[in-house]
């Protein structure tokens, strides 16, 4: 019984299996058979797109009937910052006063900035003697206080200017032991090489500025400068220098290191680099522009308080002040002051001497004295007799009737 139900089930199954593999192969036939453009054409549902789904082509809209798309803003240039004039560039006399710059690449900064602000000036030349990564520490890479006497002599400056420690913060061989920076034996032995480096310019009978050093992006860095120019100003003073104080102009109003700031003219400018130690441009034209009045008058030309300028060739007359004018004598009226007695007809102050009696006739000391006011005047507002004594009795009866109008 079994095997006969089974029988009948794979016969009953057949018809549909046949029909299945009919229409599949009809499908295939077509799909081989019929034209691309047909199949292009046609929309209709198959046994195919059932199975294998076709992914919908996209229609492009034609070139006529596309929009055109806008084109994009041209984004506007940036301004430019204008160009900085060019600074006329003379050609230096035979006989031209030196000023010799010694130090670290700080130094070397300092001169590009006095060549720029002397670059006009044909009777001063701009000398850099700089070495770059020198200092006081490594006497043994350079030794500024014994090196600085052949320098002096080479060049034959008028004057000198020193600007060196930016290299300074690393330990000192101070005979078989390295110190630390700012150490005790540290500092000792840093003041007497700054020491022998002042003395070193002073026996060479050349006037000196020393030019402290700036503020630095590194907070220990800036202590470190500090206590460096403490040492710098008293070894400057000791030896006859003069020292040259730039860190304001490196700060901002509460003390703190900027990148920048104004220039010397006021206009806000790039004054250091990205390291925070370089300066720019802007900023070696600052440094030059401390150095620039005490110099002037080391080279005399200026003298204090006139308005001669940086630029005036050297040997130039400077003119002598005017004799001061007479003094012009204006008559003026004295100034009226409100407390003044004589405004209001007396001729003492409050507390002074009683004056003398008064007439007690007069009405105003009856009235204070007595208290008898004196008589009003006929038609003044303090006049209250009826009927008033400037209007005669007919007037008065009158003036009594109310509604009456006469013509």
């Amino acid at each position: 019984m079994v095997t006969v139900m089974r029988i009948w089930m794979t016969v009953r199954r057949v018809p549909i299996l046949i029909l299945a593999i009919a229409v599949i192969a009809i499908g295939a036939a077509s799909a081989f058979h019929t034209p691309a453009f047909a199949q292009e054409q046609s929309h209709g549902w198959s046994l195919r797109d059932l199975l294998f789904p076709r992914r919908s082509e996209r229609v492009e809209p034609p070139a006529d009937v596309e929009q055109a798309r806008p084109k994009p803003k041209a984004r506007k240039p940036k301004p430019r910052p204008p160009a900085e004039p060019e600074t006329p560039v003379v050609e230096k006399t035979p006989d031209a006063r030196i000023v010799l710059v010694v130090g670290d690449f700080m130094a070397g900064g300092l001169a590009e900035g006095l060549d720029t602000a002397f670059a006009d000036n044909p009777a001063v030349k701009v000398v850099s003697r700089s070495n770059g990564s020198s200092g006081f520490v490594r006497d043994d890479f350079y030794n500024w206080p014994a090196q600085i006497k052949s320098v002096i002599e080479a060049e034959k400056p008028a004057v000198v200017v020193v600007m060196l420690g930016s290299n300074d913060r690393q330990q000192m061989r101070v005979g078989d032991v390295r110190e630390q920076p700012r150490s005790e034996n540290w500092t000792k032995e840093y003041e007497r090489r700054t020491d022998a480096m002042g003395k070193a310019i002073q026996d060479a009978k050349v006037p000196f500025l020393w030019v402290g050093m700036p503020a630095f992006r590194v907070p220990k860095m800036n202590s470190d400068m500090l206590a460096f120019n403490d040492i710098y100003h008293s070894a400057a003073q000791k030896h006859g220098g003069e020292f040259v104080d730039v860190w304001d102009g490196f700060v901002d109003e509460n003390g703190a290191f900027v990148t920048s700031g104004p220039d010397i003219n006021g206009q806000p400018v790039r004054l250091r680099s990205d390291d925070g130690i370089n300066v720019t441009k802007a900023g070696k034209r600052k440094l030059a522009f401390y150095t620039e009045k005490p110099l002037a008058k080391i080279l005399g030309l200026a003298a204090p308080g006139s308005v001669t300028t940086v630029s005036a060739p050297a040997g130039a007359p400077v003119e002598a002040p005017k004799p001061a004018a007479a003094p012009v004598i204006v008559d003026r009226t004295a100034p009226m002051l409100l407390g003044d007695p004589a405004l209001d007809g007396g001729s003492e102050l409050l507390g002074a001497a009683p004056p003398a009696k008064a007439d007690p006739n007069l009405p105003g000391e009856k009235l204070i004295v007595e208290g008898k006011a004196p008589a009003a005047s006929p038609g003044r507002a303090d006049d209250f007799s009826s009927p008033p004594k400037s209007q005669p009795a007919k007037a008065a009866a009158a003036a009594d009737t109310t509604g009456t109008i006469n013509p």
